[in-house]
């Protein structure tokens, strides 16, 4: 059996061996608190179901969908962007409806990658934005996460000394996983930026409407000129908890849209329509479900912070985004991310994502979901604590003995 040439260009899924310890535990009955996949736990708003609900059987609508996402659906995404951000989209050629926003963002890169063509990508980052690149046999070159003097820093000597020169750049604010926030005056400097190196911009803004400060995360498209060399990325999982849906947006460069749409022609005849029907009704109806989606997060995000600080392990208040990206106490960060995620599996049964499955910059972190209601989150901080408190009896053979002090 040949190798598949694809499959080699990806390097080993890091989260599998965790899976497998958190698997093995639950299949002897631990009852494992789940603070790693960021996938939402709160029910889809009912007035979204019952549009499913009323669509679904009505004539046509088993039919084949629209692969580009129905003119109702566009239109919808198209006004929701008017609304927050004050940004104007036309339904027609600068919005296409996407299978989440992970399959958006993986088509686009096989729309617009040839062999070796380089793209920079944040590290650490949601993998998709350097896999999809890589599975369109495309390379990275990675750039620093955070919004600073480094970040510009790093594209300048990209651009001046990677051959081929860089043909896109990816953000992804908040950032999934460190929940990091950018500003306006960012986004400006890096359309700046992207035009006088003719960058191609993609702007992953998935949890925009999960913040907890009265500050909302901008859209780069907000910025004048932004159409020119961007497309961003939205995602309806989070915003109104419909991640099985997979429903999602790409808005913004028409070029860029009408290679996306292109590709994806061939690949999908589009969501099922009654869904559509119901992302549409979501998006034109009250935004009541995302306040309380909002509400929910900032409480669970307090009690993590608050009952985690109690076990000696101090967790950064993330701004936005439903994650919390948390450094590993020092005298474990001589393990790597792995090793700790799974020993907190074995030891406090409590699941988090090991920060290098983000890339090499994330060993030093774990990243923690707020996909438990608060209850569980401090049982989880209290099965942390007692791990902690023994860890020196309990891991003598495993911390290595500088660690310890």
């Amino acid at each position: 059996m040949h190798d598949f040439h694809r499959i080699k260009r990806l390097p080993p899924y890091v989260f599998e061996s965790v899976n497998r310890v958190k698997a093995a535990a639950r299949n002897k009955g631990v009852d494992v608190i789940d603070l790693g996949m960021g996938n939402p736990d709160l029910p889809t708003p009912p007035h979204i179901v019952e549009k499913l609900k009323e669509t679904i059987g009505k004539p046509r609508t088993d039919r084949y969908s629209a692969s580009k996402g129905i003119p109702g659906l566009r239109r919808a995404q198209a006004a929701y962007y008017g609304r927050r951000f004050g940004v104007k989209l036309n339904p027609d050629t600068q919005v296409v409806a996407t299978l989440g926003s992970k399959e958006g963002f993986a088509n686009m890169a096989q729309a617009i990658t040839g062999p070796g063509d380089l793209v920079l990508v944040p590290n650490p980052s949601y993998p998709i934005h350097a896999f999809g690149f890589l599975m369109a046999e495309g390379a990275i070159r990675s750039v620093p996460c955070e919004p600073g003097p480094e970040f510009f820093h790093a594209l300048e000597r990209a651009v001046i000394h990677s051959t081929p020169k860089p043909i896109a750049l990816v953000l992804c604010y908040p950032s999934n996983p460190t929940a990091v926030v950018a500003e306006l005056d960012f986004y400006r400097d890096v359309v700046a930026f992207a035009k006088k190196h003719d960058l191609i911009v993609l702007s992953d803004l998935a949890y925009a409407e999960i913040y907890f400060e009265d500050n909302p995360p901008p859209s780069v498209l907000q910025i004048p000129g932004a159409f020119d060399v961007a497309v961003e990325f939205t995602s309806m999982s989070k915003t109104y908890s419909m991640p099985g849906w997979r429903m999602g947006f790409a808005v913004g460069n028409e070029r860029l849209i009408s290679a996306l749409t292109r590709v994806k022609s061939y690949l999908d005849y589009g969501a099922f329509t009654p869904i559509q029907v119901a992302a549409a009704a979501a998006l034109n109806g009250p935004d009541d479900c995302i306040v309380e989606m909002r509400a929910t997060y900032k409480k669970r995000r307090d009690a993590m912070v608050e009952s985690f600080a109690r076990t000696g392990w101090d967790i950064p208040a993330p701004r936005a985004s439903m994650f919390a990206w948390a450094p590993i106490p020092e005298r474990f960060r001589e393990l790597g991310s792995v090793k700790f995620a799974e020993l907190l599996i074995e030891k406090a049964e409590v699941a988090v994502s090991p920060g290098i499955g983000f890339g090499e910059h994330g060993d030093g972190f774990v990243r923690l979901a707020l996909v438990e209601n608060e209850q569980r989150i401090r049982q989880a901080a209290r099965n942390i604590k007692r791990f902690l408190d023994n860890a020196d009896k309990l891991l003598h053979n495993v911390i290595p003995l500088k660690a310890r002090g």
